[in-house]
């Protein structure tokens, strides 16, 4: 238990390094490169952050442990828009553009509500048990090209945009975002194997271990990056970061294991966990268009509706 701890700490110390090492190098290379930051945090930081994820969802896989792999993405996007842009919001409020407004929140949504109508097989398709198939993979990472396609687009309508001069050299960008990375990862390997290993001591069952002590410890390069980010005022950075990983996490997270190892049936279900997967980015929508700026008393409603749907979970769903 002791040896858990400590392990613990470590990571934690790990990630937090490792999280202010990404954001400077990954801010600078948007310099470099002359592309829109929200562009850098929709695709590097992104999936940097989500490695963790990815890397639970295979390993999940392969242990025919599906509730795990289900929980770790449901749980971890709830996670990453009601605690952590909550969070960020209540550290400085949070500006949002017009093209996210208009395309990459309401692309989030989408495949959330994707996600969900090829899961209930039981009651929107007459199918014995709720499952997500090799095709349903496949599905989803149709779609997930079509986002790649975006960011493509995307890139070569403002790569002349950025302007600001960068605060770190190419080389020395790209330097410290790849230790960032391995910090991050290395940091949520640590945390999360040990969380696992103390809550299972307690005998927490495998779905709530999944989406809490799973969810945040694959979220917490997320945390802690969006954290940093706030503090620094890199406000599109940190909110690209949020979509960029959502968007990741269903179609690239959920979807390769499937499509790799073919149909999941999680044993243990609920169907608040879905609703809480869309309306969390509903209520993102909802918050980013009212005034183009999510603000300090929305990040609280985000923050006290994420507390509320885990009273939920834990008090009612045994």
């Amino acid at each position: 238990m002791i040896i858990n701890i400590l392990l613990l700490i470590f990571g934690f110390l790990l990630l937090i390094k490792g999280a202010d090492m990404f954001v400077d190098g990954a801010s600078s290379m948007a310099h470099n490169f002359k592309v829109p930051k929200m562009l850098i945090g929709l695709t590097i930081v992104a999936f940097g952050t989500s490695a963790p994820e990815f890397a639970v969802s295979i390993q999940s896989l392969a242990h025919h442990r599906t509730d795990m792999l289900l929980g770790n993405v449901i749980g971890s996007n709830i996670l990453n828009i009601l605690l952590i842009l909550g969070i960020a919001a209540l550290i400085h409020p949070i500006r949002v553009n017009e093209n996210t407004v208009q395309k990459e929140i309401p692309f989030c949504m989408l495949v959330s509500t994707i996600l969900s109508v090829l899961f209930l097989d039981f009651k929107l398709g007459n199918g014995i048990v709720n499952q997500i198939s090799r095709e349903d993979a496949i599905i989803i990472l149709l779609f997930f090209s079509i986002f790649l396609y975006y960011l493509i687009a995307l890139a070569k309508m403002n790569k002349t945009m950025n302007t600001n001069i960068p605060s770190l050299k190419l080389g020395t960008s790209i330097l410290f975002t790849i230790i960032g990375i391995i910090g991050i990862i290395i940091g949520s390997d640590l945390v999360v194997n040990n969380a696992s290993s103390m809550a299972a001591l307690f005998g927490i069952s495998e779905r709530i271990i999944a989406l809490s002590v799973i969810a945040l410890g694959t979220s917490l390069p997320e945390l802690v990056t969006t954290i940093v980010s706030s503090k620094k005022k890199e406000q599109e950075l940190l909110l690209g970061n949020i979509i960029g990983s959502n968007i990741f996490n269903i179609c690239v997270v959920l979807g390769i294991p499937v499509a790799i190892y073919g149909t999941i049936t999680p044993s243990s279900f609920s169907e608040i966990d879905l609703i809480m997967l869309i309306g969390s980015s509903i209520l993102l929508f909802v918050f980013a268009t009212t005034h183009k700026t999510i603000q300090r008393w929305e990040g609280i409603i985000m923050i006290i509706t994420f507390i509320l749907y885990y009273i939920f979970t834990f008090g009612v769903i045994k």
